[in-house]
This record gives structure tokens, sequence and C-alpha cells, in this order.
């Protein structure tokens, strides 16, 4: 079985490190480049102390402000590729977009990746949320997520039917009409794991029925175990397979509860990029369903440090016992960000990642 969907313990994972300032929308001139140097040099780190895999976002416009935020991304597709030649133990994800990517060329692209991981491949699936991405390709965004994620079925159906049927087939649905259509190679061993990044209604249904993730924001462990036991249960009930849940948070782990504290304050507050905060929010609330309006008004600093996912800061004991909070909710697993990760991951292997182990919150790697 694939290390990642073992469900032996929780799994830990770095989200938007192929993106410009990563999850901090900061001003800060020591933020997180994204340049590939820093990306591979964080790759081996993360593989050698442990991490499970590594989450990108797939980007094409910045979000404006001073920094044009996530203005410079690295290809999700071609950097999983990259990192994986350059790993020997951890997944990584591709992350891809329905609306703007055929599934014939995306089923071709995964199978490659993953014969080069030799197996260690992940594929996150977007059905997409941002209208001035849609019109930069030129595509009407659907305003009904029905339709969204009709389409995103779809089309993940053709993707699984090319992995797993030999020889040429026809595809006559309502979104694609394609004739003798085939894929070799296949990926290394068996199906990809799937994620699907939705917190939506129809994302979460769409997660619970396709993927071995959903990957979904939430306010924090305690109104996390409830999405976790919707969505498990409604894998288990109406399509009769196990569905994990992760989530994400941004981490600043210090000696001390005021060093963490202090440094937030630096890159999120002092720094924050509010322009870039603001048009994200904006965009959020207009076009997506991964925040309820309710949360769109409280997490403007959380959106500053972490791009609206949950805080986990402080002492390393601190840092553990909230993750550990994640883990008692019933998560799967859980991505990190951090302001620096390539400096900041050595910091966190060494302090936290022994706590959790003693905790019995993940298993020596």
């Amino acid at each position: 079985m694939k290390p990642l969907l073992d469900n032996k313990d929780l799994k830990l994972g770095l989200f938007s490190a192929n993106c410009s300032g990563g999850m901090a929308v900061s001003k800060a001139p020591d933020r997180w480049s994204a340049s590939w140097d820093d990306n591979l040099r964080l790759a081996k780190i993360a593989d050698e102390v442990g991490i499970d895999f590594m989450l990108p976002i797939a980007r094409w416009i910045g979000y404006g402000g001073e920094t044009n935020f996530h203005g410079s991304v690295l290809d999700p597709t071609v950097w999983a590729a990259s990192i994986l030649a350059n790993t020997k133990r951890i997944s990584v994800f591709a992350t891809v977009h329905t609306a703007y990517s055929h599934p014939i060329v995306v089923a071709k692209q995964m199978a490659t990746v993953d014969q080069v991981g030799k197996g260690r491949a992940g594929l996150n699936v977007v059905a997409g949320w941002n209208k001035p991405e849609y019109d930069t390709f030129g595509i009407e965004l659907p305003q009904d997520h029905d339709d969204r994620y009709a389409y995103a079925q779809e089309w993940f159906d053709i993707v699984k039917k090319m992995w797993t049927t030999e020889g040429q087939f026809a595809w006559d649905g309502e979104f694609f009409h394609l004739e003798h259509v085939e894929s070799l190679p296949k990926p290394f061993d068996g199906m990809i794991p799937i994620l699907n990044a939705g917190s939506s209604r129809q994302g979460r249904e769409f997660a619970a029925r396709n993927a071995n993730f959903v990957f979904t924001i939430v306010g924090g462990p305690d109104d996390g175990a409830e999405v976790v036991k919707t969505v498990t249960t409604q894998a288990k009930d109406e399509y009769h397979r196990d569905a994990g849940v992760f989530t994400l948070g941004y981490c600043v782990v210090r000696p001390t509860e005021k060093e963490a504290k202090d440094f937030l304050h630096y890159y999120a507050e002092e720094n924050a990029d509010w322009g870039a905060v603001d048009n994200l929010m904006t965009l959020q609330g207009m076009h997506a369903q991964s925040f309820t309006p309710e949360m769109l008004s409280m997490f403007r600093e959380r959106f500053a440090g972490g791009h609206g996912s949950c805080p986990i800061i402080g002492s390393p004991d601190q840092v553990a016992d909230e993750i550990e909070r994640f883990a008692k909710a019933g998560f799967g697993g859980m991505t990190l960000s951090f302001f620096d990760y390539a400096a900041e991951l050595p910091y966190f292997a060494q302090e936290v990642l022994p706590r959790l182990e003693a905790k019995g919150v993940r298993l020596p790697r």
C-alpha cells in the first residue's frame, strides 16, 4: 500500500512552496521566493526529515497588492516531476484545474510523473473558482457550483478510465466527445492517490465520491471534527468507500511563545500586504465557497499570516499540542506552511516531530 494511504498516523505535508510568498501575504523582504533552487533545497530537507508529501497551488495571475502575491508560480506538474526525480521517499502532488486542462493530456502527464517518482505521485483535482483566471483563459466561470462539479466529474471519469483501461475506447458524454482514446504508460503501480481541494458542499461531495482525501479549510480542530464526520460518513454511506480529510495550517514555531508571536507580528501585521489580502478575500467571497461570510469577516489577519488557514503558533510543545488536536479531531493529515520553508523546517523537524512521535500522533519515519 502507498504510504500516504496506510491510515497509520497523521500525515504532514508542505503546501504552496511553489508560489511566491508561500501562504504568507507579506511585504517582508525575506519572504519565500518560490525559486526552483529554494524549492529543490526544501524538498531534499523534507525528504530527509520525514515529511510525507508536498502539495502545490496552481495559479496563473497574482493577487495584486504591493507584492503581487502569487505572481510567480512554478507549474505544479513540472514542479512535481522535478522534485520526484530529486528525492527518494516523499510523495508529491500536482494540482490541476479541470477547466483549464484537457483530461487526455493530464492522464498522460500524471502517468509520466508517477513513473518518474516510482509510485510517489499524487493528483489534486480542483474545479476552480478564481474568475479573473477564467477570464485569462477566455473561459466563462459557471456561476452554479453544481455545473462546475458536473464538468469535473466527467473530466475525472475520463482520467480514471484512461489509467485503468487496456486498449482504446470512445467517450460520448455531456462535456466530452472523444474517439480512439488510449493512454500508455499507466501509472507506476495502480491508481494515483487523489486529493480534492474543495470546501463547498459540492466540493466535499465530489471528494467523498472520488478522492482518497478531501482537502478543506476549517476554522480549527473543533469545527473540523464535524467536517471530518460529515465527509467520511457520506463517503461510506453513499459511495461505499473510505475517504479521509486533510486540512491546512500555517506554522511559526520558536523556542518560546513570545518569540513565535513576535515573528508572526513582524511578517503578518507590520509587513502585511493588505492590498493583496483584501483582493484575495474579495475574490473568495464572490466566486468561491471555501469560506463562509462569517469566516471571511473574522479572518483578515489569518489571510495575512497564512492565506486563511489555521494558525499553529508557539513553542515546540504548543505547536505539537495543536497538531495533536487535529489528529484527535479525526483528520488523516494536514499541510503546513512556513514564512521561510527551508529555513524553518529543520527546527520544526528537530523539535516538533519527536514530540508528535512521543504522543503517538506520528510513527517514526
